[in-house]
């Protein structure tokens, strides 16, 4: 007994001893994962209390609370994501995802594929940081935001001011206003 009870003591020691933290690149795979299955419990098991998001000029500071707003939003588009790549030294991670979405494919932009530097801090996700935007056309997507956004403040004053409103409520009439915009019939 004392052998048996020995021997599954030393086996969950060594079983234990042989699991390790997920690598970088893994904590990345499994994000995008959750992420393209619309999964937040998950993104924000692999996300830090704070995380940043860089697109340019931009930069969006959120906490978990902040974040889920932002996923809810994202939502409202019915993305769908596909990891292009994923590479990884033993410094950084780049990811390079195809994003196809109701929005984008009104921008004119769809899938917009991008590759983002992604930052740890103690295993966790703290900032993605967009490095570049593969085959994008700045120049055709505001010119189809700007249309849109004129066109609403004409047409449906209820639904101006969508695309400064990134909570749930600003994606439903962005979302609306697309749809009211496309089905105009040569207005």
């Amino acid at each position: 007994m004392k052998y048996t009870l020995f021997l599954l003591t030393l086996l969950c020691i060594l079983t234990g001893c042989t699991q390790q933290e997920a690598t970088s690149k893994e904590t990345v795979t499994a994000y995008y994962k959750a992420v393209a299955e619309g999964n937040y419990k998950e993104m924000s098991r692999l996300i830090s209390d704070s995380i940043t998001i860089t697109a340019g000029d931009y930069v969006m500071p959120f906490n978990k609370e902040s974040y889920y707003e932002q996923f809810k939003w994202d939502s409202v588009f019915k993305p769908s994501y596909k990891v292009v790549s994923i590479e990884s030294d033993s410094e950084q991670v780049i990811a390079t995802v195809a994003v196809s979405s109701l929005r984008f494919a009104f921008l004119k932009n769809n899938p917009l594929t991008c590759s983002h530097k992604i930052y740890f801090h103690e295993g966790k996700i703290t900032k993605l940081e967009e490095i570049t935007c593969k085959d994008v056309n700045w120049d055709v997507w505001q010119q189809e935001r700007d249309s849109l956004v004129a066109w609403t403040a004409r047409n449906h004053p209820e639904l101006d001011n969508f695309i400064n409103d990134l909570s749930m409520k600003g994606a439903i009439k962005y979302k609306k206003a697309v749809a009211l915009y496309v089905g105009r019939g040569g207005e």
